[in-house]
């Protein structure tokens, strides 16, 4: 077996993976309307979620958990810019603590 193919780089820093963007997407909270409520629905109109204001929110990549958090307003960022602080972050298996 070729030793220098299962070697680690020395400075992983430079490692090209490390430039590529990736999307998380924050879920607040799930709807479950009828659907003729749905076809129902206009401008203004206030769809329930199962959550509360105050409850955590739930960070995915792909349809993978990967951290719960909370939802605040970004400091120094522009006025009503979000931004989450993670209170949870899942392990290197996959589980959140």
């Amino acid at each position: 077996m070729d030793n220098e193919a299962n070697q680690v780089p020395a400075s992983t820093e430079d490692h090209p993976l490390h430039k590529i963007p990736i999307e998380i997407s924050v879920s607040v909270g799930k709807a479950r309307p009828l659907v003729k409520d749905l076809l129902s629905l206009n401008e203004n109109a206030v769809l329930p979620l199962d959550k509360r204001i105050e409850d955590p929110v739930e960070l995915y990549v792909g349809d993978k958990l990967i951290a719960r958090g909370e939802l605040q307003e970004l400091e120094g960022g522009e006025p009503g810019q979000l931004a989450v602080r993670l209170t949870e972050v899942a392990s290197d298996k996959g589980e959140l603590s």
